[in-house]
């Protein structure tokens, strides 16, 4: 039977089963594509939603590579998988996007920033530190990042003096300048396998400082239309030059001087990208799907101003989840709730989201903070 891109032909299968990957099946089920998922916890946000669920480990070689083996087409939702696994898939024919390599490179961010200096995208100062005795040639206050394994603001320090630096990390990691910027923002990008690309609007995020995770974001981003068409070059030509298929979020500091570094890039869909759902044209998810199968990308135009409040698990709260405030804040005009089905809660665990739009940003935002103050994650 000749294999399509919808209905049953075509076996997809997804390295991750978190609330990204549950996003993705629901794209996916308005184009009649059914998503096989790889998860090592049986009750993932996907598990109740996914054509089939699949528990095992994400970065155990044999695991990953008999997930695979049936498969036409393999992404993921999270990088830590088995690249090698991954490679030998390709081998066989089977198409991985993004590619392994890529997935290599983004994971380690000391491999990223060193790709940033290879192709003249501009970044932040760095080195590389490994112990004590390495030398770094920056001010305190710095930051101090491990290469592998951070996540979610986890693997981040603030290091403001020699005792700070003598507590923190004793992995492989980088030190960068501290940049003092004037905003955060990010740029979503996809490009499929005929070298088309298009963005979504640039977004500005706003984070929490305790949980140093983003509370906020909101889009349109209050800048400049010069400051907007550059970081979505910059966005292009990143992911033109990891030659990468799939969607990329690129992560940048806006410095007081108007200048944009990057900070990050992710290759799947992310955080800052969720807002799209509600106000965009294409979500990000149906773009991910659009850009690993090779069919022509969506238009990303913004419909409305919106917002995003990240929905994550009140401090002295652990146990079984309940959502105080959720009744409230439906009554509210353009507020849409997407819960991802985690039954426990925990501080600071992600546990859903927020997208609110609206006529202009004023109302975006009042609204915003009517929602914080009214939801709240709790345990019960």
């Amino acid at each position: 039977m000749t294999k399509t891109w919808y209905g049953k032909q075509l076996q997809i299968g997804v390295l991750g089963g978190g609330q990204l990957g549950r996003m993705l099946i629901q794209a996916a089920n308005s184009l009649d594509i059914q998503l096989h998922m790889l998860d090592p916890d049986p009750d993932a946000p996907c598990a109740q939603i996914a054509y089939s669920l699949q528990v095992g480990s994400l970065t155990d070689y044999n695991t990953v590579l008999a997930f695979g083996q049936n498969k036409d087409l393999i992404t993921v939702e999270i990088e830590n998988v088995n690249t090698d696994a991954l490679k030998t898939l390709e081998q066989q024919g089977v198409k991985v996007f993004p590619q392994p390599q890529v997935l290599e490179l983004i994971r380690d961010k000391g491999q990223q920033k060193q790709f940033y200096l290879d192709n003249q995208i501009p970044t932040a100062p760095f080195v590389f530190y490994n112990n004590d005795q390495d030398i770094i040639p920056f001010e305190f206050p710095v930051v101090h990042k491990l290469r592998t394994g951070g996540y979610d603001g986890k693997g981040v320090q603030i290091i403001k003096n020699s005792t700070d630096l003598q507590n923190s990390f004793r992995e492989p990691s980088i030190i960068e300048a501290c940049i003092p910027f004037e905003k955060e923002l990010s740029v979503i990008v996809a490009r499929n396998q005929d070298r088309q690309t298009n963005c979504f609007a640039v977004v500005e995020c706003e984070f929490n400082p305790e949980a140093n995770l983003v509370e906020f974001l909101f889009s349109p981003a209050a800048i400049s239309p010069e400051i907007e068409t550059q970081a979505q070059a910059i966005a292009i030509d990143i992911i033109e030059k990891l030659d990468m298929v799939g969607l990329l979020a690129v992560e940048f500091f806006l410095t007081k001087d108007g200048e944009l570094l990057v900070n990050e890039i992710a290759p799947r869909p992310h955080n800052s990208g969720h807002h799209t759902i509600e106000i965009a044209r294409c979500s990000q998810f149906e773009q991910h799907l659009r850009a690993i199968l090779n069919l022509p990308l969506a238009n990303t135009d913004l419909h409305s101003a919106g917002a995003m409040l990240n929905l994550i698990g009140e401090k002295g709260h652990a146990g079984s989840a309940y959502y105080e405030g959720l009744e409230e804040i439906l009554k509210l005009p353009g507020v849409h709730p997407h819960l991802y089905g985690k039954s426990q809660t925990k501080p600071f665990r992600k546990m859903g989201h927020v997208t609110i739009s609206a006529g202009n940003m004023q109302e975006v935002r009042k609204l915003a903070q009517i929602v914080k103050e009214t939801i709240r994650v709790i345990s019960k």
